[in-house]
């Protein structure tokens, strides 16, 4: 079905989970939380769908994607462990894994397009205009993401610092 082979289903089972569950994330705390369940499950998921990239694509900017997220998310998820990034800790930690998002959505909506419906897929050519649209719109969902993500980050450091008992103790 699709013409996905049995292990090419293995990587399309093991990475889907992580699509909703960035969603959930996104839209709950308005980024990936790589230090809850579902941020949990969610790198667990991407490891998967990164690693086994390597055993199933045909195309060399698949290996790079591959090994670009790993990378991302590895990082992500220990950035926090180094101390002296301090407050831009939490802002790399956010761009690396909303990245990761983003280089799951852009192979998933060209795979799609180019498999769905079966035997007639909607996209042939990797120049149509439906693939290079929906590409774009990725990009631009990535764009303005972080760009709102960063002001919210920015936005609670205030908050906290505001809050802070050694900021009221000076005023």
């Amino acid at each position: 079905m699709f013409g996905i082979s049995p292990l090419g289903w293995v990587h399309t089972l093991g990475s889907l989970p992580a699509i909703p569950l960035a969603i959930y994330m996104f839209v709950r705390h308005g980024r990936i939380v790589p230090r809850s369940r579902p941020g949990a499950v969610y790198f667990v998921s991407m490891l998967i769908g990164a690693a086994t990239v390597f055993l199933v694509a045909h195309q060399s900017v698949s290996y790079g994607i591959g090994a670009v997220t790993i990378l991302l998310l590895l990082a992500g998820y220990g950035i926090d462990r180094i101390s002296s990034f301090g407050r831009a800790g939490k802002y790399l930690e956010t761009i690396f894994l909303s990245l990761t998002a983003f280089l799951l959505m852009l192979p998933t909506v060209t795979e799609i397009l180019r498999r769905v419906p079966d035997g007639h897929p909607l996209v042939t050519d990797l120049n149509s205009p439906l693939l290079l649209g929906s590409q774009a719109s990725l990009l631009v969902i990535l764009i303005v993401g972080l760009t709102a993500q960063t002001i919210h980050l920015r936005r609670q450091g205030r908050l906290a610092a505001f809050a802070s008992p050694a900021k009221m103790s000076d005023e």
